[in-house]
């Protein structure tokens, strides 16, 4: 069926030229699932008329055998040196999950490591076969949180990369490839190259959701996987001081550009749950990433206290969310949530979140 689609995308008439898109060769990948037909395609002439090419690909393909609508994520165009040697874009790789979140945040800092880990194990508690991908290479979290530190590295069979599992979540990670100590000292291509082959290469099998764990920023990294990866949505990490949420809208336009939706805005850090006392004091402000949700129009998930459970269980690998207190509690209903976006914003079979 995609042989077909990809004839017919190679005959659409490029309205910023004249061209064919085929002769133009500018299709880099074709992917139909649950009748969403997501297409590549490598960046056109300066200035051309994005809506007009994605209403020319949609009369085109819309309405063929299978596909009810159409997804169309253009290249971005490179500059100076880098355009005397384009690379073609990724094509769409097969779903690892029926949903793919991706859990993200426009800076370091904010606690999305814990809170992607936490998501996850919420997912487990609501019967769903999770997994998570730890794709910040430079700085994993997901070994130490999960309590597997000393885990003896990950295994390749003819099935592919087998990934390890701790509380009922499978998971991968570079943090499982080097030492806890060494630095990963790589340029952006080998980053890339690494995340590729976790989204390619690994045997997850049968999974209901798949978690990733964004690094953080909008570079390399993020795009690799925004534009190679069928992702059903992100959830945007922030806490609630304006810094943070300077950044938070910077990883906000990027998934805009890959049109990607946005599943919804946590506030980690809220405030600070005494655990004697049971009082909040709000020691980073409260409130900002609800009135940034509001502001662009996204969900709000809920928001995480801090708590000195969360830190103590993310030290010793034990997973909050796997637990009855106010931060399991917190974490469980911003998984409904999400997962209720999910299903919600009619993304193609996967069901990916990233955080970051």
């Amino acid at each position: 069926m995609t042989d077909a689609l990809s004839k017919t995308l190679n005959d659409v008439i490029d309205p910023a030229t004249g061209a064919t898109l085929g002769a133009a060769q500018r299709v880099g990948g074709v992917d139909l699932r649950d009748g969403v037909a997501t297409i590549v395609l490598r960046p056109g002439p300066p200035g051309e008329d994005i809506n007009a090419l994605r209403a020319a690909v949609a009369a085109a393909l819309e309405g063929r055998d299978g596909v009810t609508r159409t997804r169309v994520i253009i290249e971005t165009q490179l500059s100076g040196a880098a355009k005397a040697k384009p690379k073609a874009p990724p094509a769409p790789v097969r779903a690892p999950a029926r949903r793919i979140i991706a859990v993200a945040s426009g800076k370091g800092g904010v606690g999305k490591s814990t809170v992607a880990a936490n998501l996850a194990g919420a997912c487990v508690r609501l019967g769903l076969k999770t997994g998570l991908m730890d794709a910040d290479i430079y700085g994993p979290s997901a070994p130490r949180i999960f309590g597997l530190s000393d885990a003896p590295g990950l295994r390749k069979t003819d099935a592919g990369i087998q990934p390890l599992e701790a509380h009922g979540v499978k998971l991968v990670s570079m943090g499982f490839l080097v030492g806890e100590r060494d630095p990963v000292v790589w340029r952006g291509p080998m980053v890339t190259g690494a995340i590729r082959q976790f989204l390619n290469e690994v045997d997850w099998g049968d999974l209901d959701v798949l978690v990733i764990d964004m690094p953080p920023g909008t570079g390399d990294a993020q795009l690799a996987i925004a534009q190679g990866t069928p992702i059903s949505g992100v959830v945007i990490v922030s806490t609630p001081q304006t810094l943070a949420l300077d950044d938070a809208r910077k990883a906000v336009a990027l998934f805009d550009r890959t049109e990607i939706p946005i599943l919804g805005i946590i506030e980690n850090m809220s405030f600070f749950l005494c655990p004697h006392c049971g009082e909040g004091t709000e020691v980073f402000g409260r409130g900002g990433a609800r009135a940034e949700a509001e502001l662009i129009g996204a969900p709000f998930l809920g928001e995480i206290p801090l708590h000195p459970e969360l830190r103590e269980a993310s030290d010793a690998g034990r997973l909050v969310a796997s637990g009855d207190g106010p931060v399991a509690k917190a974490f469980l209903r911003a998984a409904e949530a999400m997962l209720l976006n999910v299903d919600a914003a009619h993304r193609p079979a996967p069901d990916i979140v990233f955080v970051s």
